[in-house]
C-alpha cells in the first residue's frame, strides 16, 4: 500500500508496522505518524502527538462564538 508523506513523496506502507486492519478499517500506527512528521488533528487511535491534538481540540471548543 502507498501513502504520501509530508514532502509529498509516495512511501510504501508496511502492514503491521505502519498500519493494521481492524474490522476492515485501516488503523495507522504511531510509527507511521512519527514518520509522517505531524499531527493531522483527526483523533487517530495511535497518535504520538496526542497532547497537541487534545490542546487544539480544547482550544476550538473554548473559542467564543458570535
Amino acid at each position: 500500500m502507498e501513502q504520501g508523506d509530508s514532502r509529498g513523496e509516495v512511501v510504501q506502507l508496511v502492514e503491521n508496522e505502519d498500519y493494521y486492519l481492524d474490522h476492515g478499517l485501516m488503523v495507522l500506527t504511531a510509527r507511521y505518524h512519527l514518520r509522517r512528521g505531524y499531527c493531522c488533528e483527526q483523533g487517530c487511535r495511535h497518535c504520538p502527538y496526542g497532547d497537541l491534538a487534545r490542546r487544539n481540540a480544547e482550544a476550538e471548543t473554548n473559542e467564543p462564538t458570535d
